[in-house]
């Protein structure tokens, strides 16, 4: 295939898959966040999690959320578990990997904090036993999926919110989950500072 049709074509399955999305998880993307912003209201943080391209979005997240997006605004409580890599190898060498990120919650996680989860598969078991330990400690979980919404999709709870792409492709999963997350910091911000157009 013409490498120039091959980008137009990633850049036309990208669009089709984000007009799929759009009109199912707007709503969520609304809840969401205004969930983030009251958890933030409430002196309450977010944690991110994800593996791969997903730990680079629980970064991204986290980055904009303690910088700044779009508007000028104080740095927010946001932490990135995915970052310290002395404890990831420490909690991964001396119990199991599927923990790195449950262990850190229950160290730092309080009753009414938000974990930001990203799964592409939603069968990533780090990620699982993130959302576990996040409900042992009273927090809300915002789970991004992909797929079917593998095992994750069915740990939600009634005050958590799951944010799955429909389509099977890890990079359109993937490019969907940016727009969400630039979705929750631009309603946070909104929310938090009452402007916008």
């Amino acid at each position: 295939m013409d490498p120039v049709q091959r980008v137009k074509n990633n850049f036309l399955e990208s669009i089709q898959v984000k007009t799929d999305a759009v009109d199912k998880l707007a709503p969520v993307i609304a809840d969401a966040a205004a969930a983030i912003a009251n958890a933030l209201l409430n002196d309450k943080k977010i944690m991110a999690c994800g593996n791969g391209g997903s730990a680079a979005d629980a970064q991204h997240f986290s980055a904009e959320m303690l910088n700044r997006f779009e508007m000028e605004r104080p740095g927010l409580p946001a932490i990135a578990l995915t970052t310290d890599t002395s404890t990831l190898t420490s909690i991964a060498n001396d119990y199991q990997f599927a923990e790195i990120y449950s262990k850190q919650i229950r160290a730092l996680g309080q009753e009414g904090d938000v974990l930001l989860a990203i799964s592409t598969s939603g069968e990533s078991h780090n990620i699982i036993h993130a959302i576990d330990a996040a409900h042992e400690r009273d927090m809300i979980v915002l789970a991004l999926t992909g797929k079917e919404g593998g095992q994750i999709a069915d740990l939600m709870n009634n005050n958590d919110f799951e944010l799955r792409v429909p389509t099977w492709s890890t990079a359109r999963i993937q490019e969907v989950h940016i727009m969400i997350i630039h979705s929750l910091c631009d309603l946070v911000d909104l929310q938090l500072l009452g402007q916008g157009d």
